[in-house]
């Protein structure tokens, strides 16, 4: 791969995000808003009960984690969605750009612009009185193993959105929440009827949040678990990138990409 066409499509995105207060307000506003909140429920909750446990990291942590996700997921997919809104997105494949390159492009700016998100959380977070002393070095492999995801989830999205059309995004949207029940991010696998447990072994954010409470309990988190988790988050990226792939031959082959129509679904 071409790194300097791996910089281009991230240079574009800087010149979008710097020329346009309405795309850098989103990046920062929805984490903000979401990490206020849980500060301010997690504060109640220890002033309201007296059973002495702390949850600031069991609550406003989780909701740090899953928010980094989903802003990971998002980054990606409105990198993506900025060519199609533009109808940008056949200009680019009219250069020597591949398709690997390109996908890398997107995804190094979603590193870009999640990290900011992930920094803007920290720093609201610490506000609050978490403490991140409390997850130790496994914070790390915490945010790798939900970055992953977040690229695999991104990809995927891409994907759905070049097959059925623009007018698909609304389908990407709502992906992490439709997840999140299934994860455990708040409460325990246990709780879940075994139907819903038998997906959540599948997801690797599940072992993630497991392993978080376990440490928040005092407990030693499952380093099997997260090689798990890890180990899925691979196999989900390669199923992502061949997923799309073969969805971006098949839209070359048949037109779809010369059809796109935001407001139509194919």
């Amino acid at each position: 791969m071409n790194l300097s066409r791996i910089l281009a499509v991230v240079l574009r995105q800087f010149f979008l995000i710097r020329g346009s207060p309405s795309r850098i307000l989103p990046m920062f506003m929805w984490v903000m808003i979401d990490m206020i909140l849980w500060g301010f429920i997690t504060r109640y909750l220890n002033a309201f009960t007296n059973s002495g446990f702390d949850f600031v990291p069991a609550l406003l942590g989780a909701v740090l984690l899953w928010d980094f996700l989903t802003r990971v997921m998002h980054g990606l997919t409105m990198a993506f969605f900025e060519d199609v809104w533009s109808r940008n997105f056949l200009n680019v494949f009219a250069t020597p750009i591949t398709i690997s390159e390109y996908i890398a492009g997107l995804v190094l700016a979603s590193i870009t612009t999640s990290t900011l998100g992930l920094i803007v959380m920290v720093l609201i977070a610490l506000g609050f009185g978490l403490s991140f002393f409390v997850f130790g070095l496994m914070f790390i492999p915490f945010l790798l193993v939900l970055f992953m995801c977040g690229i695999a989830l991104g990809i995927v999205g891409i994907s759905v959105v070049l097959r059925l059309g623009p007018a698909a995004e609304w389908f990407i949207w709502p992906v992490p929440a439709m997840l999140s029940p299934f994860v455990g991010v708040f409460y325990p696998l246990a709780t879940l009827p075994i139907w819903m447990r038998a997906v959540s072994y599948a997801l690797p954010p599940s072992y993630v949040f497991e392993s978080m409470r376990s440490i928040v309990h005092g407990g030693r988190p499952s380093l099997l678990a997260l090689a798990v988790s890890a180990g899925l988050a691979l196999v989900y990226i390669v199923l992502a990138g061949w997923f799309f792939n073969r969805t971006y031959r098949y839209a070359v082959h048949v037109g779809l990409i010369a059809r796109y129509s935001a407001e139509t679904v194919s």
